[in-house]
């Protein structure tokens, strides 16, 4: 894919780059916002007046370079804006996922010391419901309040009394900018802090992804991933904005295969980010191409999970599309990526290194193996797009290195050509529907119900979303099983952890089967799945 080197400067701020750059008062489209079947638009100019607003509106609430900010919203215009503001301001943006259960905000909240939130009315009434267990949340923001008052401020009324004049904070490439919480697929889930060159580092593969025509005159983005998750934030919204293209913003409560091809084609959405999972469910339809003639959908890039042989062939025979998958996770992301304009996909394979990045495997002491031979997929370091630590979690941090290496926690397999195929997890993630879903933060849910002694949880195949999140439950004493209790534990899940991650089969067991350290054997659980 020819020569490349990072050009990585002293100085970087993501607002600057995303957004002011191109606010030259052309009226530049940025954002295409579905809200309730009504299109609004909205320029760079646009965008750079209320995050500049919005960067003052922080400011006079006391938020100070280094301070986070929880953004507890879907996909809007208000998103955007506080995303950039945060950045402009030198802040730290904490994204955080709308269907977050109480538990899982109190944790993230707490362990990140946020002290700003910026949210809507239903992110507020979670807010309220833990207030008390997040002394160090000060300020909350609503977008659909229309005055402030002593529980919240206006986000909007607040924000217009702010001049559109902001002086950027002159931040590092390598001050922090953003903590991503991972999935907790190891205990609770750890805040992967990343710092304001993450945009530049992540643009080689995302452009990869997309066949590098990221900046054509007619491109549009969308992706149904959420912006609070690095799929949707930082494998479409920022890139886009990177080049000065527009992205459609739709918060759909629910995928819809129907929807969203009435959505591509209405917007003329040429890139798009999906998810195998929305693939998957997009296949249903047929002859796609026939039902919606006017569609201009060229590049689809996919990851999250491994795509397979069935997806990639759908997408050609009936969109004409070869799907560009990618690899990467929460610490450090699209370092993979195949690129059928550059070179054939290999069925099984996610595709080569992307430019810029040194992509490995390696044995148990650190050391490359030769071609064919199964090790650790690991990324050199230094590399803009990696993260710079745990926050407030040193020993987290170094467990994620060997040497020069950044270990992904994935094991694969590197041909003589450099395609790199997938071959497991080191870890019990579980990924369903396009979702990294760890196991910890569920049985944590399931062990404060008050039915619960002991709870384990692992993923099983499924056609449709990968995996579906099981559960293995041992009862205390004077509770029996019952299809009432299932629905009881499933519900407390959803309410206590997020409405995604609850179990959609559940298993009562005398006992569960453990090691003699007290670790849970989930391969006897996997076991007695297929038995």
């Amino acid at each position: 894919m020819g020569n490349f080197s990072w050009q990585v400067p002293t100085h970087y701020n993501i607002g600057i780059d995303a957004c002011d750059r191109w606010a030259d008062g052309s009226g530049r489209l940025a954002l295409i916002e579905e809200v309730a079947g009504e299109t609004k638009h909205y320029s760079f100019d646009q965008l750079k007046d209320y995050s500049n607003q919005m960067a003052n509106t922080l400011q006079a609430a006391g938020v100070k370079q280094g301070d986070r900010v929880g953004i507890l919203l879907t996909q809007s215009l208000a998103t955007g804006i506080a995303h950039l503001a945060t950045y402009k301001l030198g802040a730290i943006a904490v994204p955080l996922f709308a269907l977050f259960g109480l538990d899982a905000l109190s944790y993230r909240i707490s362990h990140a010391d946020i002290g700003v939130i910026i949210t809507d009315d239903g992110g507020f009434d979670k807010l309220k419901a833990i207030r008390d267990e997040i002394p160090c949340l000060k300020t909350i923001f609503n977008v659909n309040q229309e005055q402030s008052d002593e529980s919240s401020l206006s986000f909007w009324s607040e924000l217009a009394k702010q001049p559109i004049e902001f002086d950027v904070v002159n931040t590092h490439a390598d001050d922090p900018a953003i903590i991503i919480f991972t999935s907790g697929t190891t205990g609770k889930p750890k805040g992967a802090c990343h710092a304001q060159r993450v945009l530049l580092g992540h643009l080689p593969g995302v452009a990869t992804s997309h066949n590098n025509e990221m900046n054509s005159d007619d491109a549009v983005f969308w992706t149904p991933a959420d912006w609070a998750w690095i799929g949707g934030l930082l494998d479409l919204l920022l890139p886009a904005w990177h080049y000065g293209r527009p992205v459609v913003a739709s918060r759909a409560s629910k995928f819809s295969a129907e929807d969203a091809f009435e959505l591509m084609e209405k917007h003329q959405i040429t890139h798009s980010f999906l998810p195998p999972t929305a693939l998957k469910m997009l296949r249903f339809i047929e002859q796609p191409r026939l039902k919606w003639p006017c569609l201009k959908l060229r590049s689809i890039a996919s990851g999250g999970e491994t795509l397979g042989k069935e997806l990639l062939h759908w997408g050609r025979e009936n969109l004409d599309i070869t799907i560009n998958e990618f690899y990467g996770q929460t610490e450090c992301n699209m370092i993979v990526s195949s690129c059928a304009a550059e070179f054939p996909p290999k069925a099984g394979s996610m595709g080569k290194a992307a430019p810029g990045h040194q992509v490995h495997i390696i044995d148990s002491d650190g050391q490359p193996v030769a071609a064919g031979i199964e090790g650790d997929i690991a990324v050199l370091r230094p590399d803009p797009v990696m993260f710079l630590y745990y926050w407030d979690d040193p020993g987290a941090t170094a467990a994620k290195f060997k040497g020069d290496y950044l270990l992904t926690g994935d094991r694969g397999v590197m041909d003589d050509d450099s395609y790199l195929f997938f071959v497991g997890r080191d870890d019990d993630v579980i990924t369903s529907a396009g979702y990294r879903i760890g196991p910890g933060p569920i049985e944590d849910g399931l062990l404060s119900h008050e039915a619960v002694s002991m709870a384990a949880v692992i993923g099983v195949a499924d056609a449709e979303r990968t995996e579906i999140v099981t559960a293995f439950i041992v009862l205390k004493e004077g509770f029996q099983e019952s299809e009432e209790l299932k629905k009881s534990l499933q519900d407390h899940v959803r309410t206590r952890v997020a409405a995604h991650e609850y179990p959609r089969q559940i298993y009562f067991l005398d006992e569960l089967p453990m090691t003699t350290t007290g670790k849970i054997i989930r391969k006897e659980l996997r076991n007695l799945i297929l038995r």
